[in-house]
């Protein structure tokens, strides 16, 4: 059940991320909005409303949490560049996942928003300086940390339920 709920495993920070390292993960978030419109294009609604695994959220589901978590990201980097490590505000993403329009809009919505935010996103991070990577914030939970690994963060995100709707697509046969 692992391998369905973590198809790409889990989040592991490496220790030191490179220049290099930080451009892939750069190129991830900025190219992520297509890469999931490519793979929920053919979809029915039917397919849409397929939790990827048991128990799981719905395809339709994944598609509309990923604005809703990037956003969230986003902002924490943002507070992070203009506030001297503040403490960010948890959201409830299960409970997000269950109002009526993230299990019932049409994904185009939402996929609109994550292009528009990532791109946006993107121009951001190209821009960061050093110094501004190694900002910091304080999440509730997880504790300290800094711009840099949050990109790192977010690109796993974004990949990991990415992998869930497309290991659902090929074990239903639906390519």
């Amino acid at each position: 059940m692992d391998e369905l709920r973590y198809p790409i495993g889990h989040y592991s920070p490496p220790q030191l991320i490179t220049e290099h390292q930080l451009n892939l993960y750069i190129l991830s978030i900025g190219s992520l909005p297509t890469r999931v419109a490519e793979a929920v294009a053919h979809l029915t609604d039917e397919q849409l409303d397929t939790p990827y695994r048991p128990g799981g959220w719905t395809v339709r589901q994944v598609v509309h949490h990923l604005p809703d978590s990037h956003l969230n990201g986003y902002t924490r980097q943002k507070l992070a560049l203009t506030e001297d490590n503040p403490t960010i505000r948890p959201y409830d993403e299960a409970a997000w996942a269950e109002l009526p329009e993230a299990r019932s809009a049409d994904p185009a919505v939402s996929l609109a928003l994550l292009h528009a935010l990532h791109q946006r996103w993107v121009l951001m991070l190209h821009q960061l300086t050093t110094s501004q990577l190694d900002r910091t914030f304080v999440h509730p939970v997880s504790g300290q940390q800094t711009i840099r690994h949050h990109i790192g963060l977010y690109a796993w995100h974004g990949e990991h339920h990415l992998a869930h709707i497309t290991e659902l697509k090929k074990r239903n046969g639906w390519q």
